[in-house]
């Protein structure tokens, strides 16, 4: 049971990763730094987008407009946060004691 909520409190943290890639990466689109007429970076847009939009749709349905300012990877951040905090730690230090 231990190594199993270690691997999901890994795999959460993964994905927090992946999260702020996708914020880096829509800043540099935004700029003009990165073109995404490239196929490396199309493709890793794609990717990083499949994997973040599902979660952060939702969120965003919730939230107000702030004019131009997205806060929804925030709100999923902090999300992931307590899961991996709270849920998963709250399941392992018990098990410890």
């Amino acid at each position: 049971m231990i190594p199993l909520l270690a691997f999901i409190a890994y795999l959460i943290h993964l994905y927090e990763i992946v999260v702020i890639a996708a914020v880096v990466m829509s800043w540099l689109i935004g700029f003009n730094v990165i073109n995404t007429h490239n196929p490396f970076v199309r493709s890793l847009w794609q990717f990083i987008t499949a994997v973040t939009e599902p979660f952060l749709r939702p969120i965003r349905r919730m939230l107000p407009q702030l004019g131009g300012i997205d806060i929804s990877p925030i709100i999923l951040l902090l999300a992931c946060l307590f899961l991996r905090s709270v849920v998963i730690d709250g399941w392992l230090i018990p098990l410890f004691r």
